[in-house]
């Protein structure tokens, strides 16, 4: 297992972080969502954790926070992965899990007692890394539209 240190993320940490959420959603980021990692950054109830390499850099990172309902939860508010991003080069070696468990632990400091997330349908990487952290699958959800 690689040498990290899991933490919240800081201010000086926005240049790989945005890197890794390039890489995490292409079509969805941009240099403008900046300003929202300073949100992020400022509220408490939004923590964004990251894998710091021994050499300073990032190597991954989950942004979490709080939702009011989640499919297949019992309680409320919950616990929410919202965005969970490893580094090729660490991937399969643990650093996905320790993540989750550092986000999993903030949210029980929160008194939550559910912890959810989702993925895409065929996000299969995703969907394993979920079940090996013991999360169990609650729905499978295809979204419509129609443009008038």
């Amino acid at each position: 297992m690689p040498n990290l240190t899991i933490r919240r993320a800081k201010p000086e940490d926005k240049p790989e972080w945005q890197r890794m959420r390039l890489l995490l959603w292409p079509d969805e980021a941009s240099e403008a969502d900046l300003s929202d990692l300073d949100r992020m950054l400022a509220e408490p109830t939004e923590p964004v954790f990251v894998a710091v390499r021994e050499n300073g850099k990032l190597g991954g990172f989950l942004e979490g926070g709080l939702r009011k309902y989640a499919d297949g939860c019992d309680t409320s508010p919950v616990g929410y992965i919202e965005g969970w991003y490893v580094d090729e080069d660490l991937r399969k070696q643990g650093v996905g899990g320790d993540l989750v468990r550092a986000l999993e632990g903030w949210a029980r400091e929160q008194g939550r007692v559910e912890v959810a997330s989702d993925t895409w349908l065929d996000n299969e990487t995703s969907i394993q890394a979920h079940f090996a952290l013991g999360y169990e699958e609650m729905e499978r959800l295809i979204h419509f539209r129609k443009k008038l």
